[in-house]
């Protein structure tokens, strides 16, 4: 938990565009020219300027912040004295469920301070953040602030930063080698946000039993070559069980992966009564159906937290531009400082050491036209 500075200031800043309502009448000019300003009964005591209710800022008592952390430009000062520290367990629409230090749980609402703050965030308060909250009557209680966040887990919805979990070590990417089928290029997108968030990655095949593990050798051998952890499962033979579990053991780890891959079924399976909901693939389509709903922390009797959460079909970058894509790469970084042109964006210049390794069979094709896409800006 990070440390809050002794000194408070007064910040003037931004608040969230279209949360507050003008209240100034908006077609002066037109009733003026129609019936003219003196069959009107107007307010005088109405302010012209941005004043009020019409201003998109406010004065706020607490610590600047560059936002890069929090997704805050602001962090509010809160009273110590009647608030406690927490930890937000899940998010389930207005209500965020806190464990407090001592271990009880509360429900908690956002404070409306912290709704009105001007950020990019989808939403204010995710699965992960320590914050601050007031605890109230029966186990209710107002989150007054939300802590520095490290190791975030986000994607871009809608042109805003859907932020999944917050705080967490590494990430455990589930892919299913059939039933759905397997997408390598999700699994690349997925290494990009473990990469430029400096969390470390597992990837998990799951369901070896339904394919030949043979078959899965060059794929897992890409990965491995750059240092990935990568376990074959299968929950129906109970095989890799023992190694994910390790790999877990003492470690805030997030599960993702499309829907359908058996991220529910294999928590189950390495945790005995979690008890989470699974559902079978779909038969028309081969495509999973949404079963977890939202993103939860889950303790673990060896150790850590798990982190559950709904299956993504498609996941776009958060916050990466196109230059900055082969830097988290691990496979092509070693070969963009040789290019010819120091701004080489490696996908048709001449005397190019990306696209040379490639032909010389010392980087993986597949590999290549992903980073073509994700610099394209192609989703999956």
């Amino acid at each position: 938990m990070n440390k809050r500075p002794d000194k408070t200031n007064k910040i003037r800043t931004d608040l969230r565009k279209k949360h507050q309502t003008r209240t100034r009448q908006r077609d002066l000019t037109r009733d003026y020219h129609q019936h003219g300003f003196e069959e009107q009964d107007l307010a005088y005591t109405e302010r012209v300027s941005g004043k009020g209710e019409l201003t998109r800022r406010r004065t706020v008592t607490g610590t600047q912040s560059d936002g890069e952390e929090t997704g805050f430009v602001v962090l509010p000062d809160v009273d110590e004295s009647v608030c406690s520290r927490g930890r937000v367990l899940a998010v389930h629409g207005l209500v965020s469920h806190v464990q407090a230090e001592d271990g009880d749980v509360f429900q908690c609402v956002t404070r409306g301070l912290l709704k009105t703050l001007n950020t990019d965030q989808r939403h204010i308060v995710a699965a992960g953040d320590r914050v601050w909250f007031r605890p109230g009557a029966d186990r209710s209680g107002w989150i007054e602030r939300v802590e520095p966040r490290v190791g975030i887990l986000s994607r871009t919805s809608r042109g805003r930063q859907h932020i999944l979990v917050t705080n967490v070590d590494q990430i455990l990417i589930v892919a299913s080698v059939a039933e759905p089928v397997l997408k390598p290029n999700l699994i690349d997108r997925f290494l990009v946000t473990a990469e430029k968030t400096h969390i470390g990655a597992v990837i998990c095949l799951n369901k070896v039993d339904l394919v030949d593990p043979a078959d899965l050798q060059p794929l897992a051998g890409v990965f491995g070559q750059m240092g990935y952890p990568v376990v074959f499962t299968s929950v129906t033979a109970g095989f890799g069980l023992d190694r994910v579990r390790k790999l877990l053991c003492d470690k805030e780890t997030v599960v993702a992966g499309q829907s359908g891959v058996g991220k529910s079924s294999l928590l189950n399976a390495i945790e005995p009564g979690l008890d989470l909901a699974v559902r079978e693939v779909s038969t028309d389509n081969e495509k999973g159906r949404h079963t977890t709903t939202t993103s939860r922390l889950l303790p673990l009797r060896h150790g850590g937290y798990v982190v559950d959460t709904p299956g993504i079909r498609q996941f776009q970058l958060w916050d990466v531009i196109a230059v900055e894509v082969a830097g988290f790469f691990r496979d092509l970084r070693p070969y963009v400082s040789h290019c010819r042109y120091p701004d080489c964006t490696h996908t048709h210049e001449a005397d190019c050491a990306v696209k040379d390794a490639v032909a010389d069979g010392h980087l993986d094709v597949r590999r290549y036209e992903s980073y073509t896409r994700l610099y394209d800006g192609d989703s999956v």
